[in-house]
Parts: C-alpha cells; structure tokens; sequence
C-alpha cells in the first residue's frame, strides 16, 4: 500500500525457474509485442518515440586517467520503453558491454531490467536480463520463421555460431519442428565446436551438422539462414551474400550487419522489418548513409530510400502481415529477406511475462524501498 513501495529483485536462477528459458511463450510473447505496436499502443525513447536507446560512448584518449577509453563494444547503454496491450508495463533495460569481459570468464554485455508502475514511476521489479535479452533476441527470428518460412523446412544455415544464434536456432526449432540439419559457418574452431556440442547436447532430432568453410557453402540449399555475427562499422567490411548462392524459399533472418546486391533487395526480394518505425528512428538519428554506422539491412533500405531508388512500399512491416494488413509469403520460391533491429519493448514484454510468472510462483526476494519517503 501507498505510500510504502516493495519491489521484487530476480537473479539468473530465479529468472530460469520462473521460465525465461521458454522459447515457445517468448515467441508467443513477441507476436503480442508486435500487434500492440502496430496499432501503435507503445512508447520507445527521443522525440520520435522509437529510439532503439540512449548509449554512452567513450574517446579514443582522455586526459583522466580514470575515465574508459573506447574499445570493441565498450559503451553503457539505456533502452526505455512503455508497452501496451496484454503487457501494460513500463521499463527499461540497463547494460554496460565491454569485449575485454571474456578475459575475466563474464559476458561481453552485462544487462539488468527494471521494470516500473506506468503511473507512479514506482519499480516493480529488477531483475538480471542476460538470458532474458537472449531469448528475446532469439525469438524476434522466431517469429519471422513462424510466419515467413517454407513450412516443411529441414535446413538451417548458421552464420556466427554465437549466444545470438543459439537462440535463434532454439526459435527456429519451435516454429519449424521438421527441421534436421544444421550448416555452420564460423571464424574460429572453438566457437564452432561449442556450437557443435551445444546443438548435440540440446536437439536430438537434429540428424545433420555440417561446417562449412565459407559463407556461399553454409548457405547453400538452406531453407533458413541466420546471420549474427559480430558488428564492425563500415559497409564494406560486412558479410557480403550473393543472390546466386540462395535457395528459392530461402528466409535470411538478419539480426547483425549483413549486404547484399541492390540490385537483388530492389528486385527480387521480399523485404521484411521487424518495425518500420525503428528504422525511420534511426534514418533521422543518423549521418547518411545510416548503413555505414549500423550494418543492419533494414538501414540499408531506409538510405535506398533516402536515394530514391527504394519505395516504402517494397518494405513490408512484420506487425502488418501478423495482423493481415499485407501477405506473408507469396510462394514457396519467394526469398525473403528479414531485418531484426532489436528494440526494448522486447525487454519490457518478456520481462513483464516471467515478472507474473515470478508472482504465481512465489519466486525472487521482495526488496523494500521505503515505508514512508523522506523527501515528499
């Protein structure tokens, strides 16, 4: 009661107990989050609303000796968000990434998610988000499998056998159950075989693994490609696919920077976004060509457009074809290509799930922030 404020605090054990692992609910869960935005029924940060987050970023030198200086993937970053429908949560996903982390045996990114009352600002919940920002990650692919993938495919082709495409692979999994062999097409050996181990480890039904020695041979007769390997800035330095090396029906599912032939995107293929409006987002934040700063596909087609040679048209939001207001597939030789951008909403929503979850269950440790403020 009021004015006396608890909230629940959720480490990475109570988060597994209370279901975070659950591929099937979190792809259940992104295609709630999906609908709700499409009809417009949630906030992102910025002017626009649809800001993917607000990052701090570190110099190259600094005259303190204290301060960071930049590195692979150091910044800290916060990602709010307000999402309706089912969800009707407040939050915002908290994380400071460094490469340098793997050397101390932790995670490149270590993430955090609270989560608020919409009205008072009061927290509802802290809870650890590595695995959560994972799963969510995973099943935003997933649901594009769900609704644009051939339905008997077999074939998943791996590039970047990361956590990311371990989730991935999971999502694909669930959507597509007759799947039952796997390509994969990494860097270095060992992260190839943990991939390897992992998939023996988790998926029986799994009969094929291959590895490929380059990307044309991972994605060769692939239903599914999955593409997350890890970002660098500049165009030209991004995994490059030829139309030619894709099987008809193909589903590129595209959560990291990825190029193809203009030629091919304005074309040929179907082009899929996760949200339209993430992508506008970033074509005002960013210097054009945006494409050049954040390699994700659905940016290369907002500069197509910024140049003309691309209609908003040829680019189909996947809220719109979840909710029938444009087709799926059109056939099973169509290749459709898929822009994951990664957003907080996706926190906010599966957070908000094994929040509930934690309350039915008895699960976390109830924090106390105070019985009566003392500054009111």
């Amino acid at each position: 009661m009021l004015p006396a404020i608890d909230f629940l605090y959720l480490n990475e054990e109570d988060m597994i107990k209370a279901g975070v692992m659950d591929m099937k609910g979190c792809i259940e869960a992104m295609e709630d989050m999906l609908k709700a935005m499409n009809v417009g029924d949630y906030v992102m940060g910025g002017a626009n609303h649809n800001s993917h987050g607000v990052m701090v970023t570190f110099p190259e030198k600094s005259p303190f000796p204290n301060m960071p200086v930049d590195g692979p993937d150091r910044r800290f970053m916060a990602m709010p968000a307000y999402l309706g429908g089912k969800f009707d949560m407040a939050g915002m996903k908290w994380y400071g990434s460094n490469v340098a982390n793997r050397g101390k045996g932790l995670p490149r990114s270590i993430l955090m998610l609270m989560l608020n009352d919409k009205d008072t600002g009061a927290p509802k919940a802290l809870m650890s988000a590595n695995i959560l920002s994972a799963y969510r990650t995973g099943a935003i692919p997933g649901v594009g499998v769900k609704h644009l993938a051939i339905k008997d495919a077999k074939v998943v082709a791996i590039d970047g056998p990361g956590i990311m495409n371990r989730t991935a692979l999971k999502a694909c999994l669930c959507a597509r159950p007759k799947i039952d062999t796997v390509k994969i097409h990494g860097r270095g050996k060992a992260s190839i075989d943990k991939f390897i181990t992992h998939v023996k480890e988790n998926y029986p039904q799994i009969k094929t693994i291959e590895v490929a020695d380059s990307l044309q041979e991972a994605i060769k007769d692939a239903d599914i490609i999955s593409s997350a390997t890890s970002g660098t800035v500049g165009s030209a330095t991004h995994p490059y696919i030829k139309e030619e090396w894709i099987k008809p029906g193909a589903l590129l599912c595209l959560p990291a920077n990825i190029r193809f032939d203009d030629d091919f995107i304005l074309n040929r293929a179907k082009n899929v976004v996760d949200n339209i409006k993430l992508y506008e987002a970033w074509a005002e934040e960013l210097p054009y060509p945006g494409f050049e700063i954040v390699g994700l596909i659905g940016v290369h087609f907002m500069d197509l457009v910024h140049d003309g040679k691309m209609a908003p048209s040829q680019i189909d939001d996947l809220g719109d074809i979840l909710l029938g207001k444009k087709p799926g597939r059109k056939d099973d030789e169509e290749i459709i290509i898929y822009s994951v951008g990664g957003m907080p909403v996706e926190d906010v929503a599966w957070g908000t799930m094994i929040y509930r979850n934690a309350l039915k269950m008895g699960i976390g440790q109830k924090l106390n922030l105070w019985d009566k403020p003392a500054m009111a």
